[in-house]
């Protein structure tokens, strides 16, 4: 998510001090002396109870020995603070919206925006609603993460910002997970095109700008799993008429029961929530078709050995360093083995000895814009934020019953007052309790239980267990409505949320008749299902959902590298559903009618040798932008839009400035934009057109993606196979063919031998570039393979350990 803060961030500190750093980027020696932590040999820590061994693999994933639980997550503190110091140090900053004090003014719009929402806040409600047990592992590691801080700074970029990290508090040690959970549920943003489109086009403006879910789209779960289930079936709550006093406006004819054209027209034309919107889109923090994930399951009725194999692969952001760190903790009440991330206490997704989970998102329906009367009583508070070599800017920060006030960051006239109601945002967030109690958790019904105290952001958990067991949860704290959510509302009283669905009625299910589950962001539960979880126009298209699908069903004996080669699977369901249109295209010349010849011939591969996927691509990437002369450039159509758009000729195909009259017309131009641009970046031989040339992914440093020389050295790039909507994403997000979003961190499980079980993150456990174990996983993801999640000494290759223990 953060990848993406620096775009502007730095660029106003000058050209003098890019030149201060790259002189001392040549003194590459400086900077080593500050970046290994220490990983051999004995260190005594205040803090610890016994004896603790941290041996780190040929790969440099720790695995952590100690006497007393409390030394583990004390001793993991001390090995993410040891590889990770700036990530940490930046996502805190993130969340208290702190950026300002190290990168001077041209952070000051993103702190805003920041302390605006209130991450912060959030965080420090959720502590004091943790359990004991929490607590105590909370306060563990964040000991150990000073204990680590004590030892040095071991991140170059505190001596290149000419800064001091403060000492680690436990606010810190949760309030990552707020910014997770606005990542991956910021629809808000969708209710915002909506009513942009709504105000522009009338009734037919929402389909133009998003689909509903296809009503052949793959669910997660079954009408037959949710009757095994026990859940709640039949009609769904009904939802009630706009209130009479409200002026339906121009779009009378939408159907949502909770339109009103007086909030509609308020959110599309208000330039303060644009502002707001502009400055989390610099932060990253704006929903991309491209973030999703895959998980799935199999009972041992589909599988060689017998018992289930578990899968994951999470698609988020790809900063520099990777989001995730690799960890196996053991002590005597925990023995977990998965991927952590820095600042949080627990792993989020892997293994213990008995049971194994992986997540992807859910994304339920847990935002609503308010357009607040203007006699609406509105709460206020000054929030003070330092700046680097400038005052400090006293920010007051306007709140009212639903949320904060997002529509005038500042402003004494607040205009338009939009308020986010949002569930992250809720005080006495438990969701830390349910990490960490599945990590210790042995059967279903002890997960299942875990789960209860698990808040935001949903995901869809998918479980296994040694016994045989599968099963699916989706926990956390979804609103019951009764309007659809795809609009604005009126903050006057006749559109609040009723409560929650309960848990025993989540969407969830316990060794499904079919023997799988697969999950891949779309929509979770049958027309059947009696709860909205979300409006059917927030679920991520099927393309990879069927794809995994098809690769599973019907098949038996599958094994570890069957699930792999899913994985890594790239063909495109969305070249399927867009060839028609496309292929109708009238040339606009010679080279527009050979590469039509070219994707004719094509069977949607996107390997690294297609010329035709890059033509693809490089078409989409311009018809995905059909909509931003009319709504702006951060519009990003999904492809099952565009072909309906381009299938009826909808009005959004238009171009006024560019000429462009119908969607015929917007296909030739584009095509012929697409081909143009591949010429003028990689010339005119088409053999330097092949997809692994042209498309690259990226991990992009957080503070200094934008500097030069600095931008290369905290950064890489390497070839990608894969494109939007398949399996294996790495979807690209500009004329450049570059993907910054993907899988992060894989996962195979296979329970009928824990030790045979794979991981690998997206390019090492290092933090620094000249970290040994920087990007040492870069290849080895790039081409399919995997290091083996196993807690066997045996397989752990060459080792380095550093033995803890307590003073004297």
């Amino acid at each position: 998510m953060a990848t993406r803060i620096a775009r502007r961030l730095l660029k106003a500190l000058g050209v003098a001090l890019c030149v201060v750093l790259v002189l001392a980027f040549g003194a590459v020696s400086w900077l080593r002396v500050v970046t290994p932590g220490q990983d051999t040999g004995q260190l005594q820590l205040t803090g610890l109870s016994g004896d603790v061994t941290v041996t780190r693999d040929a790969w440099g994933v720790p695995h952590i020995r100690a006497e007393h639980d409390a030394d583990v997550y004390f001793a993991l503190g001390v090995v993410h603070w040891q590889d990770r110091a700036w990530q940490m140090d930046v996502q805190r900053r993130i969340t208290q919206g702190r950026l300002s004090e190290i990168l001077g003014e041209a952070a000051l719009t993103r702190d805003e925006f920041l302390r605006t929402m209130g991450f912060q806040r959030a965080a420090e409600s959720a502590l004091p609603a943790l359990s004991q047990q929490s607590r105590a592992v909370v306060a563990a590691y964040t000991a150990g993460v000073n204990a680590g801080m004590s030892l040095g700074r071991p991140a170059p970029e505190f001596r290149i910002l000419g800064y001091t990290p403060q000492p680690w508090t436990e606010v810190d040690s949760i309030a990552w997970s707020k910014l997770m959970a606005y990542d991956l549920g910021g629809n808000y943003v969708d209710e915002i095109l909506g009513a942009k489109a709504v105000q522009r086009f009338g009734p037919s403006g929402l389909d133009q700008v998003s689909l509903p879910y296809p009503k052949d789209g793959p669910t997660v779960l079954s009408a037959a799993e949710i009757a095994q289930a026990g859940l709640p079936r039949g009609a769904k709550t009904k939802p009630q008429p706009a209130p009479a006093k409200v002026s339906p406006g121009r779009s009378a004819a939408v159907r949502d029961p909770g339109y009103s054209g007086a909030a509609v027209a308020a959110v599309a034309e208000s330039a303060g929530l644009a502002r707001f919107t502009e400055a989390g889109a610099e932060l990253g923090m704006v929903p991309e078709p491209g973030k999703g994930s895959n998980n799935w399951v199999l009972s041992g009725a589909h599988t060689a050995s017998g018992k289930p194999l578990l899968a994951d692969d999470p698609h988020l952001g790809l900063p520099n360093p990777m989001l995730w760190y690799l960890a196996e903790l053991h002590g005597p009440g925990v023995h977990s083995i998965g991927a952590t991330i820095p600042g949080l206490s627990a792993v989020v997704i892997g293994r213990n000895d008995t049971i194994a989970w992986g997540v992807t998102n859910t994304g339920p329906d847990v935002q609503d814009l308010y357009v607040e009367p203007a006699d609406a009583p509105l709460r206020t508070r000054v929030e003070t934020i330092g700046v680097k070599g400038k005052p400090d800017v006293h920010l007051t920060v306007a709140e009212s019953r639903h949320g904060p006030i997002i529509s005038g960051i500042g402003a004494k006239d607040l205009g338009e007052r939009v308020a986010l109601r949002w569930t992250a945002l809720d005080p006495g967030d438990t969701t830390l309790d349910a990490f960490i109690g599945i990590n210790t958790a042995t059967s279903w019904e002890e997960f299942r239980e875990a789960m209860r105290h698990y808040v935001a952001p949903s995901q869809n958990f998918v479980y296994a267990d040694v016994t045989g067991k599968i099963g699916y949860l989706a926990p956390g704290r979804i609103p019951i409505r009764h309007w659809p959510g795809t609009l604005p509302v009126p903050g006057d009283g006749n559109h609040e949320w009723s409560g929650y669905i309960p848990f025993e009625e989540l969407p969830q299910v316990l060794d499904p008749g079919d023997g799988m589950v697969v999950t891949a962001n779309n929509q979770v539960p049958p027309d059947s299902y009696r709860h909205t979880v979300a409006n059917p126009r927030m679920w991520a298209e099927p393309h990879r959902a069927t794809r995994i699908l098809q690769l599973l069903r019907g098949r038996s004996e599958l094994t570890v590298d069957d699930m792999s080669a899913i994985q890594l699977d790239t063909r495109s369901l969305a070249w399927e559903q867009l060839r028609a249109p496309l292929l109708a295209t009238a040339p606009a010349d010679a080279q527009s009618a050979a590469a039509l010849e070219q994707l004719r011939d094509w069977d949607g591969v996107q390997d690294l040798d297609s010329v035709a996927a890059s033509l693809y691509e490089a078409w989409l990437v311009q018809l995905r932008a059909m909509a931003q002369d009319e709504f702006g450039p951060d519009v990003d159509l999904r492809p099952s839009v565009v072909a309906a758009n381009l299938q009826r000729s909808a009005p959004v195909c238009a171009d006024e400035v560019a000429g462009i009259r119908d969607c015929p017309e917007l296909l030739t131009h584009t095509l012929a934009q697409a081909i143009q641009s591949l010429r003028e970046q990689h010339g005119s031989d088409q053999e330097r057109w092949a997809w692994g040339r042209v498309h690259q992914l990226s991990n992009r440093h957080t503070a200094f993606a934008d500097i030069p020389v600095l931008g290369r050295i905290f950064g890489s790039s390497w070839p990608a196979a894969g494109g939007t909507n398949t399996v294996n994403v790495a979807r690209p997000y500009d004329a450049q063919l570059q993907s910054r979003t993907g899988p992060g961190y894989r996962q195979i499980i296979d329970l009928s031998d824990m030790n045979a079980s794979r991981y690998v993150g997206v390019s090492g456990q290092g933090g620094s570039p000249f970290h040994p174990h920087h990007t040492d996983q870069l290849q080895l993801h790039q081409q399919g393979r995997y290091l083996p999640m196993s807690t066997d000494p045996a397989d752990w290759g060459s080792v380095r350990t550093l033995r803890l223990s307590p003073p004297g």
